[in-house]
């Protein structure tokens, strides 16, 4: 089974298992094609966050590609530049790129194919060209005069007519193309025919792409003054120093028991332990107060994810987090006992012994004639202007992989002309105060909101389940897993369900607003419910009906051993197939 939030990603993993590829094979494939056909939301200058579990494994495990900030990322340098925040488009905010390495090294640790094999989906989707989805012709649209202006690599490659693609128009990069081919032509100088051989093969590829033309010619020409999201011209600090220095790597999961299923997320230089914490001040609730389609049950989680978000920006980042204590019961218990009937309106880290959290500048606004985007995700009017990736593969042989690739946008920084594809901005998750767990520190991992899921039952994996969204990312997959594990829905039921998320939180891309007792809301959730949460004080936007959400899953059923998938219907571009 595979699910992703593009169909010919879909069809890529699931034509790799067909002819015989595990898991690993088709989330890798499919992953470099999510690079070439959501352009938008994901790239090969990004990040990736993936949590997997091979079929022979006792306990899941973290695949880390989120890329550390260089080393001249430092805050007095982003300081004498006059800023006040990390951009949110431009290559001052690219940390180092991670998802590339990251999937080759899982390629070659746990996948089986030969890395030509593996990349040929993306090879032809870049040369031959695919049809542009509805999104990402929109995303260009929007930033068309910042390309003609400002960005003019970006308008050749996306605007080669001058005027922005339409939706379905045929595209082509075949500048990406050729990087793909070099990263093959590199494993072609390994002649050893054996597992031996097919593993340096990969690596001769990860070296090309660390130390060859990606990083010489991204560091030479973003040190160039460009234009930046505030309108202000700058230069990239990120160096060919700095793709070399990174390798991807591997971590434990970080996990909770809830209801009868043990919760994997990766650590807290992710936000996926706001997720944990959530789940357990929930847990002991009734069920009712778990429901989202209930007016107390949405107001109660709208409460409790306050305040996990308000500890994920006080304590969380690339440092030592006392997680331990974060999800301790005594802890949650104390968070939960906050809760009231009312929806709060204060930003409410909690406290540990001998440490204060920091409180990030909370504004409810950001002057700025400037241009560009944060991360591409929901706005707080409910508009949709884009998420990140995600896809979900489960094999044969129980194998399974839940990955949240993103960053790299087209509308992240200049594209690169001999590259074809812009570096992510992640950076702008860092803070430009010094001294604080996500502080920006050179070496540092940024703070990202890619945040996949695995569940285990009885110790062995039941799903995977992500969704693109930034700081909704959670919240969106909450829900689903409220709905399912509480609500007895079927996945499919659980991702077509009404969505909500709170807006009440320090966001995590510029320009970083926070709107107090902010809630969004899909319209299917009924007048009789929105009504009753801005009683109890919610400032609520509603978001129409179908805008909300974008989580997909894979799994399998312990009682049947059946396989199964679910994708999100939500803007008619996530797929979900297999057999």
């Amino acid at each position: 089974m595979s699910a992703s939030t593009h169909w010919l990603a879909t069809a890529t993993a699931q034509s790799v298992l067909e002819r015989g590829g595990n898991a690993f094979d088709a989330s890798v494939a499919a992953a470099f094609v999510l690079h070439v056909v959501e352009p938008h939301l994901n790239g090969p200058g990004g990040d990736l966050v993936a949590i997997f579990q091979p079929a022979d494994a006792e306990s899941p495990t973290v695949l880390v590609g989120q890329g550390p900030a260089p080393a001249g990322a430092t805050i007095e340098h982003y300081r004498a530049e006059g800023l006040d925040l990390v951009p949110g488009a431009g290559g001052l905010a690219a940390a180092v790129p991670g998802a590339v390495d990251a999937w080759l090294l899982l390629l070659r640790d746990h996948g089986t194919w030969e890395l030509t094999d593996v990349l040929a989906y993306a090879i032809g989707y870049s040369r031959d060209g695919h049809p542009l989805v509805a999104g990402a012709a929109a995303a260009i649209a929007r930033v068309a005069d910042l390309f003609r202006d400002s960005w003019t690599t970006s308008a050749a490659l996306w605007m080669p007519g001058g005027e922005p693609p339409t939706a379905g128009d045929v595209v082509r990069n075949p500048a990406y193309a050729a990087v793909l081919d070099s990263l093959v032509h590199a494993s072609c100088t390994v002649r050893d025919d054996g597992p031996v051989g097919r593993a340096a093969r990969i690596d001769a590829a990860r070296r090309e792409w660390k130390t060859g033309m990606v990083a010489h010619e991204a560091s030479a020409f973003l040190a160039e003054p460009h234009r930046h999201s505030h309108g202000g011209e700058h230069a990239a600090v990120i160096t060919a120093e700095d793709f070399a220095a990174f390798d991807a790597g591997y971590e434990p999961a970080v996990t909770r028991e809830f209801r009868g299923r043990t919760i994997a997320k990766a650590g807290a230089w992710t936000q996926g332990p706001a997720l944990l914490q959530t789940l357990g001040m929930l847990e002991p609730l009734d069920d009712d107060l778990l429901d989202p389609s209930q007016e107390e049950g949405a107001h109660t989680i709208l409460e409790a994810q306050k305040l996990a978000y308000a500890d994920r920006d006080g304590w969380f980042g690339d440092t030592d987090v006392d997680l331990d204590e974060l999800l301790s019961p005594g802890y949650l218990d104390e968070r939960r006992s906050l809760i009231t009937a009312a929806a709060s309106d204060e930003f409410r880290p909690g406290a540990l012994p001998g440490r204060t959290a920091f409180r990030p500048p909370l504004r409810t606004s950001y002057g700025t004639t400037g241009v560009g985007t944060g991360e591409p995700t929901v706005a707080k009017t409910g508009e949709t202007r884009g998420d990140t990736s995600h896809l979900d593969v489960i094999d044969r042989w129980g194998n399974i992989v839940s990955a949240t690739p993103s960053g790299g946008w087209l509308q992240s920084s200049p594209t690169i002309p001999a590259l074809g594809f812009a570096l992510g901005t992640r950076l702008q998750t860092t803070w430009l105060e010094a001294g604080h767990p996500s502080s920006l520190v050179p070496g540092k991992r940024p703070r990202t909101t890619l945040t996949p899921t695995l569940v285990l039952r009885d110790g062995a994996p039941e799903f995977a389940i992500g969704s693109p969204g930034g700081d909704q990312q959670d919240q969106w997959q909450l829900l689903a897993l409220l709905r399912i594990i509480v609500g007895g829905y079927s996945p499919q039921q659980a991702i077509d369900a009404p969505a909500l998320h709170t807006t009440s939180l320090a966001e995590s891309f510029w320009p970083r607003t926070w709107t107090p007792a902010g809630a969004v809301v899909e319209d299917r959730l009924g007048d009789a419910l929105v009504e009753g949460l801005q009683r109890r004080g919610h400032v609520v936007t509603r978001a129409g009906a179908w805008s909300l959400g974008r989580v997909s899953a894979v799994g399998r059923d312990a009682a049947t051993g059946l396989l199964w998938g679910a994708a999100n219907p939500r803007g008619m571009q996530g797929y979900a197939a297999g057999r």
